[in-house]
């Protein structure tokens, strides 16, 4: 019994068994209570816009509940695993397993198979429905709850570099080559230091000479204050259009392969990705952590029930769990700023704590 990873197939079911219905019983719970609170939250909100009811109300309710499920699931399965693991102790099954001749990773490795194929599931529910329901609730929230209108292609206010130059346009119309830029502005520097600023009612992009042209343009010296009517100018021969068509990217309403198109369009156009490049790993890191909580968790399993530590044990291993939650938020959060490299800010909290809970494990059980 002891060369063999898992137990006998009857004990193996009847676990993994108990561990899903529990798992999925305490997400049903808490999507219940959170999309409720939600719900009472951003109703008034929703009906504020003339014209919306009970329906539309449903359809926000349609689109809310995938994040909330996405969200809270991994928690899900902490606390089914610490109710599955504390009921076995309290009724001396772990006991039993253990007179059998069962290590504590095979007593859990029906739990830790149960949760890889719930970090699979959860990967293609955040593929298949988050990404999209995320989109459609941004895009509906943008306008009040009401219509939502078709996109246009016209972007507003982005930001291009240009070498040392910053190159800022109100409205951006077009696409391709037939782009047309409104209000656009160019920040001349030197050594990091503003020098001139030029301004002009209109650009747009010259294929024959790859650059752009503004018409009815103006210099102000930022040195000598002074304004100067300069005519048609060129700038720009490195910068392309899409630079300028680029739009903000949200990496929660991005499937996986979307994103990593939309960072490396970013990288092209010489725009920050830290942020998003930690996001594309964590659109893999974030599902796996349903793995760890078997093993996070799997201190409310084992010791005598009848030693008065049980209760001790299951706040351990709650404590455990919401540890690597915050961690994981943390190293996120310095990913963004640039204080972690992207996949270090992703995928560090899952490695680290992996190492604990199986510290904790051989340090107590094997």
């Amino acid at each position: 019994m002891q060369f063999n990873f898992f137990p006998s197939t009857p004990i193996t079911l009847y676990m993994a068994r108990l561990f899903l219905t529990r798992t999925f019983a305490v997400l049903a719970l808490l999507v219940v209570v959170l999309q409720t609170l939600d719900l009472l939250g951003n109703s008034s909100d929703v009906l504020a816009y003339p014209g919306n009811g009970d329906a539309q109300l449903w359809h926000y309710v349609g689109l809310r509940a995938p994040q909330i499920i996405a969200r809270f699931l991994p928690f899900s399965v902490l606390l089914g695993t610490l109710v599955m693991l504390a009921t076995l102790n309290q009724n001396s099954e772990i006991i039993s397993m253990k007179a059998a001749g069962l290590s504590a990773h095979q007593i859990l490795a029906p739990l830790i198979a149960a949760a890889l194929g719930v970090s699979l599931i959860s990967y293609v529910f955040n593929e298949r429905v988050v990404a999209r329901s995320t989109a459609a609730l941004s895009a509906w929230e943008a306008v009040d709850y009401g219509p939502i209108p078709r996109d246009s292609g016209v972007k507003s206010n982005p930001w291009v570099r240009d070498g040392n130059n910053l190159v800022n346009a109100a409205i951006v119309a077009g696409r391709g080559t037939e782009v047309q830029l409104r209000q656009v502005r160019i920040y001349n520097r030197i050594n990091n230091r503003l020098t001139t600023i030029v301004e002009a009612p209109r650009g747009r992009y010259d294929v024959e000479t790859s650059s752009w042209l503004l018409e009815r343009a103006r210099q102000f010296d930022v040195a000598r204050g002074t304004i100067t009517d300069v005519g048609t100018i060129r700038f720009g021969r490195d910068i392309r259009p899409d630079q300028f068509t680029l739009a903000k990217v949200d990496p929660d309403a991005l499937t996986f392969a979307e994103l990593k198109a939309a960072i490396s369009d970013l990288h092209d156009a010489g725009r920050p990705t830290a942020e998003l490049e930690a996001s594309l790993w964590h659109k893999m890191s974030g599902p796996l952590s349903a793995l760890l909580m078997p093993i996070l968790g799997s201190v409310a399993a084992f010791g005598l029930a009848r030693s008065g530590q049980l209760f001790v044990r299951a706040v351990m291993g709650m404590a455990l769990g919401f540890a690597y939650f915050v961690a994981d938020n943390f190293s996120l959060a310095m990913g963004s700023l640039g204080a972690y490299p992207p996949f270090l800010a992703a995928w560090a909290p899952f490695f680290l704590f992996l190492l604990v809970g199986e510290t904790m494990l051989f340090r107590t059980e094997e």
